[in-house]
């Protein structure tokens, strides 16, 4: 599982994130725990495999936004304790 983080232009609310967070559903479908924000400009999703990043980047300028840069790093699956 790799983490991948977007840095996007544009963003301005949370509408325009979460115009984000559909186009990046739809161009990964198997994206998992896709948030962004505006503030800082960044997408992050979860995701098991490499994606398309040219097809991500021409959802992502059709719907009026830039994708300034693509970056991955691996996702550490959180360990779960229980009790005795």
């Amino acid at each position: 599982m790799k983490k991948y983080t977007l840095k996007i232009d544009g963003m301005m609310c949370g509408m325009c994130e979460a115009h984000i967070n559909d186009t990046v559903r739809r161009a990964v479908p198997d994206a998992k725990k896709v948030s962004s924000s505006h503030s800082k400009g960044l997408t992050t999703f979860i995701y098991d495999g490499e994606i398309d990043e040219a097809a991500l980047r021409a959802a992502i300028d059709e719907t009026g936004y830039k994708l300034i840069s693509v970056s991955s790093d691996t996702a550490e699956k959180k360990k779960h304790f229980r009790n005795r």
